[in-house]
């Protein structure tokens, strides 16, 4: 059974999320603000975290930086819609997915499988193979990418979305095309949380020395050719 951390100071909200995940079949855990998630992180073990950006002392986006600097489970934001700079800071330092308030219940829990099951350990009979593209290679199996025989750490949905561009390289997919591949059809991510990921990508394989993806102005992204 997967566990999840709910973070928010409104307790009506974590009420419902407790609900709608419980029914679902998970393990839920709760903290009212960002240093009893901490708290709580630090000594339970938890499968993805669901995170209000706005709380008292210490917001979502710092506990976000907090638990990128030593764990790669899977966020999923909370974010009103006033709070679009929020919410982009927010994937540009690590986060995965956001949900908009007012939210369905039954989409949050529909993001929150999703994550989960991009994140599940694979059968050993039906292991994906890395997947190798000049010096970079990706093994979806462990969600490890290496260049150069470094490793680049990366989130669930950065890993998914370089996964979807590395496919075939020289192709040119546009925004829509990345969300479809890397989140599946029907998924509503903006153009600019895709750029968000990208930069947030770009960054990690600059720190290694590599520029493997290019810009096509007005269209999309694709995978320099070797």
């Amino acid at each position: 059974m997967s566990t999840i951390l709910i973070v928010d100071d409104d307790g009506h909200i974590r009420d419902v999320l407790r609900f709608a995940l419980e029914k679902a079949g998970y393990r839920v855990l709760e903290a009212a603000d960002g240093s009893g998630a901490l708290a709580t992180f630090a000594h339970s073990p938890v499968d993805a975290v669901v995170l209000d950006i706005i709380m008292p002392e210490i917001d979502g986006i710092e506990v976000c930086r907090k638990l990128r600097q030593t764990s790669q489970v899977p966020i999923l934001f909370l974010s009103s819609r006033d709070e679009e700079l929020d919410r982009i800071l927010g994937l540009e330092i690590g986060a995965d997915d956001y949900v908009t308030k007012p939210f369905s219940p039954r989409e949050l829990v529909a993001r929150v499988k999703a994550l989960l099951r991009r994140t599940a350990t694979p059968a050993a009979t039906t292991d994906p193979a890395p997947l190798s593209r000049g010096q970079l290679t990706l093994d979806p199996a462990r969600y490890r990418c290496t260049w150069k025989d470094t490793e680049v750490v990366l989130t669930v949905s950065e890993f998914e979305l370089l996964q979807a561009i590395m496919r075939t390289p020289g192709r040119v997919y546009t925004r829509g095309e990345l969300v479809d591949r890397a989140w599946g059809a029907g998924h509503h991510i903006t153009e600019r949380t895709i750029d968000s990921h990208v930069r947030r990508i770009r960054k990690k394989l600059a720190d290694v020395g590599a520029d493997p993806i290019e810009t096509v102005f007005g269209v999309g992204y694709r995978l320099r050719e070797e």
